[in-house]
């Protein structure tokens, strides 16, 4: 069944009213308020799930400056793995969305057992390799919850993200991502160190 059609009988028996693709960024970016800017580290570990059945350990520095600059850094990253350093930098903020993507309500769905908005996103600029991207956000709290990309060559990867609350604020803790793609198949998972906030972004990490 087609993700438009799942959405559209999750509304029907939530009785959702439905928000606009624009309403929906507009909560996310309202979340934290006063955060500023941020940094932390962060680990990966990664399991190849075919040839060359690899597993390397990630280790970088994920940077935040409010609006819409966000960045994950990795200190290293062997020439096999660059593909994983994309997908997270993929997520990006949600702000930056709207600039360089066609984002679309496109219902509401249920994520373990919570009622979950779904974006739909297409390039601007018209990709051969990327058909389309869906972004879950849950209805509550106003924060992602898992992303989606669909490929042009019949690939997917999924990224399901958990939060906790430090030192005032609602932060990314652990990402869990599967990638399915033609000669690649692998299982990604991310931990977030301690958060610095509100402090200076270095230069490197300021990409928009």
């Amino acid at each position: 069944m087609r993700i438009a059609a799942i959405c559209a009988v999750a509304l029907a028996t939530m009785g959702v009213t439905s928000p606009d693709a624009h309403a929906v960024i507009e909560r996310m970016a309202q979340r934290n308020p006063a955060l500023r800017t941020y940094t932390a580290r962060v680990h990966v570990n990664v399991h190849m799930l075919s040839f060359p059945y690899f597993s390397p350990q990630l280790d970088g520095t994920t940077y935040y400056r409010r609006p819409e600059t966000y960045e994950v850094v990795f200190d290293r990253m062997p020439s096999y793995a660059r593909g994983f350093s994309r997908l997270f930098n993929d997520v990006g903020s949600p702000l930056a969305w709207e600039r360089v993507q066609n984002v679309t309500f496109a219902g509401t769905t249920a994520l373990a057992g919570r009622p979950t908005f779904v974006l739909r996103m297409t390039k601007k600029i018209h990709s051969d390799v990327l058909d389309h991207t869906l972004a879950y956000v849950d209805e509550a709290s106003a924060v992602l919850v898992r992303m989606e990309w669909y490929y042009t060559n019949g690939g997917h990867i999924s990224m399901t993200q958990g939060y906790r609350f430090e030192n005032g604020f609602w932060v990314l803790a652990q990402q869990s991502a599967r990638i399915d793609i033609p000669y690649v198949h692998a299982q990604a998972e991310a931990t977030y160190g301690t958060y610095q906030t509100n402090g200076p972004v270095p230069v490197k990490g300021a990409r928009t």
